[in-house]
Parts: structure tokens; sequence; C-alpha cells
């Protein structure tokens, strides 16, 4: 029988989603913990990537099991697992249904604090800025919504098929102080560190040292920036993945933003 987990973690202590040798990663500590709990083998196949340091309130990966007491494999899965990942649901779907092919939306929440807070440096990122041209990021945002090919802001295109990403919503939220900012774009499937290119760039349009016209020229002429700036890992969340057949709210936390 396909089972899909319903997970979160954070990221912090791990090189990312997918299991590299030499490494600890959430897949592979996911893999070990189900096949002390089951006695045998597992492999798992995880809804996406996320990279060193990054975080996911929401997550899904499925596997091929037998018959199992849900509640049972459940309540042992989350004893046998450390604190920093959690299993909330165990669904059984149909046989074909697959967790990364399948999903039509994902959402990513990036989270800024512009003082430092000890509370909150492993799960959002510190940069201090003040006066940031809010409403020349918030154009520049909107952007995301006119064009589809993403390939300026890819660390490896020439991995892809295509650079084709069709983004849905984005969003600039930023409390009354301006001391959290989220940024949040919702597409069906993203790039390598794309968000965190996106992010780095935001933050230089917010300090005046690069204009909308500029980002928008890499993303018509799909040429690479030659310096990406990329935005720290803490603070970016896979917050949200929605399939045909399965739409769960997010049970996770996330940092104030």
């Amino acid at each position: 029988m396909r089972y899909f987990f319903h997970i979160a973690y954070l990221g912090t202590n791990y090189s990312g989603w997918q299991k590299h040798a030499g490494t600890t990663t959430v897949q592979q500590v996911l893999e070990d913990k189900l096949a002390q709990v089951l006695k045998i083998p597992i492999s798992i196949n995880g809804c996406g990537r996320t990279d060193a340091g990054v975080h996911a309130s929401q997550f899904f990966f499925h596997a091929d099991l037998a018959i199992i007491d849900v509640e049972e494999l459940l309540f042992r899965l989350n004893k046998a697992l450390p604190a920093d990942i959690a299993i909330f649901n165990i669904i059984q779907v149909e046989a074909k249904q697959h967790a990364r092919f399948d999903a039509y939306l994902r959402t990513y929440n990036y989270h800024i604090h512009t003082y430092k807070n000890p509370f909150i440096s492993s799960t959002s990122s510190f940069y201090q800025l003040k006066n940031l041209n809010l409403e020349q990021m918030d154009k520049t945002l909107q952007l995301l919504l006119v064009h589809q090919d993403y390939r300026a802001f890819c660390t490896t295109p020439a991995k892809y098929e295509h650079t084709i990403c069709n983004i849905s919503s984005v969003s600039l939220i930023v409390d009354d102080d301006e001391k959290h900012i989220r940024i949040q774009v919702s597409a069906n499937r993203f790039l390598s560190k794309m968000i965190r290119i996106i992010v780095g760039k935001l933050l230089k349009i917010g300090t005046g040292k690069m204009s909308v016209d500029e980002f928008e020229h890499h993303l018509i002429s799909k040429e690479t920036p030659a310096i990406l700036d990329l935005a720290y890992p803490q603070g970016l969340h896979l917050s949200k993945v929605a399939y045909p057949f399965l739409d769960l709210p997010n049970q996770g936390f996330e940092a104030k933003g």
C-alpha cells in the first residue's frame, strides 16, 4: 500500500532534504527511523528538495509499505525521531499517487527580522537594514506574476528540462515597525536556490543598490547575474504543498514575520 506522510522539520541541523553520502539529511534520518521501527529497509520519495539549513513547516513524502496500523506507526515513529522532525499524519493513497510529481502548488515563505533576536535567529534571517524601499520591493515582486522563465535565477539551470515556473501569487507582508518582513511566493515548481536569489535581489532593490528594471532585465534576457546574492538559508520555509487529491492545513510553526 502507498502512504503519504505529512511532516515538518527544522533544517538547521541537516544538509538539506535529499540524502547524500557522508552528511546528515532529513531523508536519511527518516529512512533510518522507519527501518528501525518496521524492521525492514525503507525507501521514501519526498515532495521536493530543500537546501542545507532550510526548513519545511509542511512537507510530504510517500512510501510503499505493507498494510500498517497507522496510529501505532505514527506514535512509534514520532517517538524515535529527533525533536526537529515531526510526523503529523499518515494517509493511505492510490498506488500511483506520487509525493513529488502530483503536487500542483508549493508555497515558500521567507522570513526576515531587522533587529538582532536570538529567539528567532535559526528560523528567520537577520538583516540590519532600515528604511527599506518597500514600495519598490513590492513592485519588483509583482513582476514574478508576469514572467515565467526563471533561468536567470537558478544556480544549476542545465540540470532541468526547462526553467519555466508558473507563479500564481506573491505577497510582501511587513509589520507596523518594519521589524519583521515576510516574502511569500506560490508556484507549481521552483528551481535550485530560486527563492533565495529572488530575496537577495529584493533586498538590493530595497536598499537602492539595484533597480526594478535591472531585475526585470535578468528575467527577460534569461542571463544569470554575475553575482547571485543568495539570501541566508535559515529564513526560508517550505510552507504549503497541495495535491488534487490532498490539501491539508499547515500544522507547523514558523517564525514571526
